[in-house]
């Protein structure tokens, strides 16, 4: 946690910012170890250029933090204190330039905040922020394999229940009751199960629609555990489904292939986007696949970077993402064979090992 602060100061000085304020809870977990939801009360991690680092947090959560913070300078407030009167008392004189979370602050918080403090200027500390976690560590990543095997474990689950005539939300119920049971904090998005032709809608919403033999059925799913995410995506066939059917999930899985195999530290985002859209445009499914190829995974279900055709930003070990690509067929139904990567020094590791191979169930 130390040298992760470490690196932030290192930002202020080259920056010349007299503070920063980390005012996300991910962040304050991600910096020091302790993790709260403070709900609508402040919490927030000071930075003080060339001083001790110190936390206020809600008084009821002063022996938690005690316990997991790398920070030992802690203070509180009560639920009838002015939270932003006591901060400004702990921000050393002189502090003209103060670093925020700009994207974390409602303006309603920034308003409320600046006009206590009274710093000269507000700068965004985003970009650090998102840099450093762009690159997971060992640890970090051992955590997401963690969650990667419950979330497999969860959907076997689920997948054992399907047979016509069971509902999407009965899926559902099924597989975020499986993720609890084995010991996941809880979904790290909403669950979706869609059948037949609604698995057409890239962001369809489950309900009593009935699961029936020679559709598709798409499962999308993920788990947080230890703090990091999983996110996988299984399309299967329930008895026997049309060549049509088949011939999307032929493209969407080689188009899913190629991307992977194009993955390694010095090539661009763009890339691998390009290298399934190709693959799935010769199939001739080009304007099916509506969506980017994948996005950034970590304590967050969605983070940087972005993976689509525009994004030069080049792959660098430790980053870890998704790969999605999909084919939506209206009136006939959808494919999408989602995995999570981890970038590697020769190449890419595979988080996700869960068949991709065309599965009948049911």
């Amino acid at each position: 946690m130390n040298s992760r602060i470490n690196q932030l100061r290192s930002y202020m000085n080259d920056n010349r910012i007299d503070a920063m304020l980390i005012t996300s809870p991910k962040h304050v977990y991600y910096l020091t170890g302790f993790a709260t939801d403070p709900h609508e009360r402040f919490l927030g991690l000071l930075l003080p250029r060339g001083d001790e680092a110190l936390m206020l947090v809600p008084a009821l959560d002063y022996e938690a933090a005690q316990a997991a913070s790398s920070v030992a300078n802690i203070h509180t407030h009560g639920d009838t204190d002015n939270a932003y009167d006591v901060l400004r008392k702990l921000i050393p004189s002189g502090v003209k330039s103060l670093g925020v979370e700009k994207e974390h602050l409602s303006v309603q918080r920034f308003e409320t905040m600046s006009g206590t403090i009274g710093a000269d200027s507000y700068v965004d500390v985003g970009l650090p922020l998102r840099e450093m976690r762009a690159i997971k560590s060992p640890e970090e990543a051992t955590r997401m394999r963690h969650a990667v095997r419950l979330v497999e474990d969860a959907l076997r689950a689920g997948v054992a229940k399907v047979k016509p005539g069971v509902t999407e939300i009965e899926l559902v119920a099924e597989l975020e009751y499986q993720m609890k049971k084995l010991g996941a904090q809880g979904p790290s998005f909403d669950t979706m199960v869609l059948a037949g032709a609604k698995s057409a809608l890239p962001h369809g919403h489950p309900d009593r629609t009935t699961v029936r033999e020679g559709e598709l059925l798409l499962f999308d799913l993920g788990v947080f555990a230890d703090g990091y995410a999983s996110d996988i995506t299984r399309t299967f066939a329930v008895g026997e489904i049309t060549d049509e059917m088949k011939r999307i999930y032929g493209a969407v899985l080689d188009g899913n292939l190629r991307a992977i195999e194009s993955i390694r530290p010095g090539v661009s985002f763009g890339s691998l986007d390009r290298a399934a859209r190709e693959s799935i445009a010769a199939a001739g499914y080009g304007p099916q696949f509506n969506h980017r190829l994948g996005h950034g995974l970590g304590m967050d279900i969605h983070e940087y970077p972005s993976i689509h055709g525009n994004n030069e930003d080049l792959l660098r070990e430790g980053m870890v993402f998704t790969v999605e690509p999909g084919v939506y067929v209206p009136g006939v139904g959808g494919v999408r064979i989602e995995d999570d990567v981890l970038v590697t020094a020769n190449g890419v590791e595979v988080l996700t090992a869960y068949p991709k191979e065309l599965t009948v169930i049911g």
